[in-house]
């Protein structure tokens, strides 16, 4: 089966229910995307909770090493590593309590989108998050 993104309305729905974000691969430069990104949904109002071994703090949010280190529901997991790391966080993410998997725009991988399908995973890949949001939730 290809990779099919849920529907506009679908996306507004999720965008507007969330609250919490993993962002996976979050930077703690300023100029890297995964951070302007980060930090715009922050300022959306979203909490973000940065999800990198190799930083301790991002955004003024406590950054954790795996998925499964973070001690708090998250309501979508965003993100911004390449594609052929995908099935091993598709994989993390399918041990956590959240359904919703949104890997940023230019990122796809058929595989991790098969499983995470498979696993009753709500799956965008090739979007990116804040554009979505800024399109059809503030309109």
């Amino acid at each position: 089966m290809t990779w099919e993104n849920p529907s506009n309305e679908q996306l507004k729905q999720l965008l507007t229910d969330a609250k919490t974000l993993a962002v996976v691969g979050l930077s703690d430069k300023p100029e890297r995307t995964s951070y302007q990104i980060s930090e715009a949904m922050q300022k959306q109002g979203y909490r973000i909770i940065p999800v990198n071994p190799t930083v301790d703090e991002v955004l003024g949010e406590k950054s954790y090493s795996s998925l499964q280190d973070v001690p708090d529901d998250v309501d979508i997991i965003n993100v911004f590593r390449r594609p052929e790391h995908l099935p091993a966080i598709a994989e993390e993410a399918a041990q956590t309590n959240c359904k919703v998997f949104w890997a940023q725009q230019g990122i796809v991988n058929q595989e991790a989108y098969d499983f995470l399908k498979e696993k009753d995973f709500t799956v965008i890949m090739d979007l990116c998050i804040k554009v979505v949001h800024a399109v059809l939730v503030k309109g």
